[in-house]
């Protein structure tokens, strides 16, 4: 946020590890922020940083299209810590030279400390650290001005800095981001705290200080609605907003009839009478399944049920005396980097259902405050603000619900079928311990019958596949080893209550290849 003094500008070359570097920066109480490597000295001037990271990637310096960064970064006065990609960049365009690796050096490694100072104060116990390579190229020779501070068996110069009155540039080799590099955090803060001198204040009640200032000044008197969905991300909007402006926010929940048992109930319970917000429940969950009637391509699906939340939220804003002019949505972090990415936009895997077209239609000023947070951060913030943890700590649910858990057409019948299943998955899930550390867990009716005996009788019902899934920020994921007793006893529950299923399946699919959801 543009108060932000403390800030370390993460300039993005597509590196798989980017949104790591920031997080940890986070985890230190420093602001961090993302950019792509393409933005101009004016933009990166702009944010005023205490600190730039040039992150990794997986091009070579010598490509013919190898991205870069102007020069005059270096001569900016601003600390900068090149890592990987970054060090190698900083290498050539300072006058050394970068060469192609004998052996490509790919995992752990001891890193032997030759300068303890600054960077690598407080690291190494004996003299050494264990850290993450990933790179095939290596320095051969280090520009002028530059020593080395660090060495391996695969890298001479596997950390270097120039650390004097006209630049102060610090590089490494290996990635101090990820986990597998023992001392990284310390690194890391190092850099940020000593070497660029921030200050750890990049707490969530300060954020919410801000964030309140921030929406008032933008809201002033007008109106506003938030597409409140239930789910944690909509949620803490929607209280962040409350905060700042009060009975000016009404939070609109449409049934869609897509929802699971007792969806409804619950955030009504939460929102209109623990919170205390204007909320806005619309049933229409009859033009819903009317418009979804014999629908089958999961694409479809989604943009049915994306052209009638527009629809619903047109007709609401309406109805408002005076008229609305502000929209509050959910929107995290991570959205934001991928809609910017130096790698640009990923291919469209599923369409998102929710309101991405709403502003553009309805002429909606947007409110996102959220927006310079990830999902665990969201959580905290969460509580900050006095949500109780069945929605802090809730697991994502698809914006077009149910409908892309029933594969095939969708019915009343079929939706009843699901909803039973979900809900006994989910009660025993709780019952276990398990719910917080599943990313995410569910249930899919498969458009299959399958034989059975029940009763000494033959049956042809319905097949029910389970899904649940670890994840840091869903982007990846693998499959849940959920225990064998607690999965035969999901399975037992929902084939002798839930009237229409005799067999349960369960999916055993990491992302990638899979997705989360089935559709």
């Amino acid at each position: 946020m543009e108060l932000w003094h403390n800030r370390i500008l993460v300039l993005d070359f597509g590196s798989q590890y980017t949104q790591l570097i920031a997080r940890r920066i986070r985890e230190a109480q420093v602001y961090s922020q993302i950019l792509p490597c393409t933005v101009s000295l004016a933009t990166i001037l702009a944010y005023r940083p205490q600190g730039i990271i040039l992150s990794g990637g997986p091009s070579s310096v010598y490509e013919k299209k190898a991205p870069t960064v102007p020069k005059e970064i270096f001569d900016l006065g601003i600390p900068i810590l090149g890592i990987c990609y970054g060090m190698q960049l900083v290498t050539h365009l300072s006058g050394g030279e970068v060469a192609k690796s004998k052996h490509r050096e790919y995992g752990r490694a001891e890193l032997t400390l030759d300068d303890k100072s600054n960077l690598f104060k407080g690291v190494g116990t004996n003299g050494s650290t264990v850290v993450w390579m990933s790179h095939g190229d290596r320095i051969e020779r280090m520009p002028p001005g530059f020593r080395s501070i660090a060495h391996s068996a695969n890298s001479p110069i596997a950390a270097m800095k120039r650390d004097d009155h006209k630049r102060r540039i610090y590089c490494l080799q290996f990635h101090p981001e990820v986990v597998h590099t023992e001392e990284g955090t310390q690194i890391l803060r190092n850099f940020v705290y000593d070497i660029c001198g921030c200050q750890p204040t990049w707490t969530m009640q300060s954020y919410v200080e801000t964030a309140v200032q921030q929406i008032r000044e933008q809201v002033g008197k007008e109106r506003v609605i938030c597409a409140l969905s239930g789910g944690v991300d909509s949620s803490v909007a929607a209280a962040l907003t409350h905060r700042a402006i009060g009975d000016q926010l009404t939070c609109i929940f449409v049934d869609n009839g897509l929802l699971r048992s007792g969806e409804k109930e619950q955030v009504k319970q939460t929102f209109a009478k623990q919170l205390h917000l204007n909320l806005r429940i619309i049933d229409a969950s009859d033009l819903f399944l009317a418009k979804l009637k014999g629908v089958v391509d999961p694409e479809r699906k989604r943009k049915i049920i994306g052209k009638q939340f527009i629809e619903q939220f047109e007709a609401e804003a309406k109805k408002k005396s005076g008229g609305v002019k502000f929209l509050v949505q959910g929107t995290l972090y991570p959205d934001v980097i991928e809609s910017v990415s130096f790698k640009g936009p990923s291919a469209t895997i599923k369409t998102h259902h929710n309101v991405g077209g709403l502003p553009a239609r309805m002429k909606l000023k947007l409110i996102e405050p959220l927006r310079e947070l990830f999902k665990d951060e969201v959580r905290v913030l969460g509580h900050e603000l006095g949500l109780p943890d069945e929605i802090v700590w809730r697991q994502p649910f698809p914006g077009p619900g149910l409908a892309i858990r029933v594969l095939g057409a969708i019915t009343k019948e079929r939706l009843t079928i699901l909803r039973a299943a979900e809900a006994i998955l989910d009660q025993e899930i709780r019952a276990a311990g398990l719910y917080r550390e599943i990313w995410q867990s569910l249930a899919v009716l498969l458009p299959i019958r399958t034989v059975g005996v029940m009763g000494d009788q033959r049956t042809y019902e319905h097949v029910i596949a389970l899904r649940a899934v670890t994840s840091l920020d869903g982007m990846t994921a693998d499959w849940a080893k959920i225990p064998n007793d607690v999965l035969g006893k999901i399975s037992n529950r929902i084939i002798n209550e839930v009237k229409g299923v005799n067999r349960v399946v369960y999916d055993i699919s990491s992302k990638p290849p899979a997705t989360i959801e089935w559709e």
